[in-house]
């Protein structure tokens, strides 16, 4: 078996430092263009591969795609994260998936790091991130589930018409207080969610600014916000909660009151997680094409990265209603 070449065999043969190899490598500091191509010349007959971005250097890419997901706890984003995988692995590019918190500083930090590695692209989930600091980047990018920028490819779903649908339903089943535990104000698809539910509680006599309570997307949060609302407003009937790990804490707060879901409280909920079908009671939900989505963010990333291009598309998909237990029947008595 033949010996690893060393980064000082890649400085010998090419006849420079290996500082000027190192450079080369990690793109910090100038290098000319001849140094630079007698570098790569001796990586490539040297077969030298420490890492993935000596090997970009000579097959001009690094087979790299990021996934940048706000909570890796709420088991929307390992769905979304699965179908990505998926498609990524598929067409032969290795997958990194990076928790942010939504915090702009560990994105940026992310970002910083992927572009020492010569990342490829990146498919982002974000209420944070800026289209200036991604221009900046000039790296190929995907919004997903969440829009970043007109100028940045996305794939979302109809949120707001979801949302209209939710609440709708409510009251076709019945239910004549209907109340919204939304999602952060800064996360644009919890605004969407909001303005839906709005779309349907603002026409109906009974609406109430104090029937909308702000959750975080965590069960925490959502069981916390639930609790007040039903605790201030005992006649709420029906709930809106704008996604399903939420539902859950809600869930968990009507128990905690003593109150029966769905006899004395319906609840539809948001994105059509496995974890619906499994909680007691299962959830009535507005399911988003899960692995859909995340497949198609990857496809059109992908197609960016291998043709090189700069088109801006935009995709949106339709969610559906899924009945469960969580809400009455229609017809069944209040």
């Amino acid at each position: 078996m033949t010996e690893m070449s060393t980064i000082r065999d890649v400085a010998k043969l090419a006849q420079v430092s290996v500082a000027t190899v190192s450079r080369v490598l990690n793109g910090n500091g100038y290098v000319s263009h001849n140094t630079r191509e007698k570098v790569a010349a001796a990586i490539k007959q040297l077969n030298y591969r420490p890492n993935d971005v000596a090997r970009s250097l000579f097959k001009g890419r690094s087979k790299m795609i990021a996934l940048f997901v706000p909570d890796i706890m709420n088991p929307f984003f390992p769905e979304l994260a699965r179908a990505v995988e998926d498609m990524t692995t598929q067409q032969g590019f290795t997958f990194v998936l990076c928790n942010t918190d939504d915090n702009l500083n560990k994105e940026m930090a992310y970002l910083e790091a992927l572009k020492q590695k010569s990342v490829d692209g990146i498919i982002i989930v974000s209420s944070t991130m800026t289209a200036e600091y991604m221009e900046n980047f000039d790296i190929p990018a995907v919004a997903l589930d969440r829009i970043i920028h007109t100028n940045i490819s996305s794939v979302t779903v109809n949120n707001r018409e979801g949302a209209k649908e939710a609440t709708q339903y409510l009251k076709d089943i019945g239910c004549r207080r209907i109340a919204h535990v939304s999602g952060p104000e800064h996360v644009s698809n919890a605004r969407q969610r909001l303005k839906g539910y709005l779309d349907i509680a603002q026409k109906s006599e009974w609406f109430n600014y104090e029937y909308i309570e702000q959750g975080e997307y965590n069960f925490e949060g959502a069981k916390k916000a639930t609790q007040i609302l039903l605790t201030k407003h005992p006649e709420i009937d029906g709930l809106f909660v704008a996604n399903d790990l939420m539902a859950v804490g809600a869930i968990k707060a009507a128990e905690s009151l003593g109150l029966s879901v769905p006899d004395q409280l319906s609840i539809i909920s948001f994105d059509g997680i496995k974890l619906g079908e499994t909680t007691s009671p299962a959830l009535t939900t507005m399911a988003q094409p899960i692995y859909q989505i995340g497949a198609r963010a990857a496809e059109m990333l992908i197609k960016q990265v291998e043709q090189n291009e700069a088109q801006t598309l935009v995709e949106e998909f339709s969610v559906k209603l899924i009945e469960r237990d969580s809400t009455r029947k229609k017809g069944e008595n209040q």
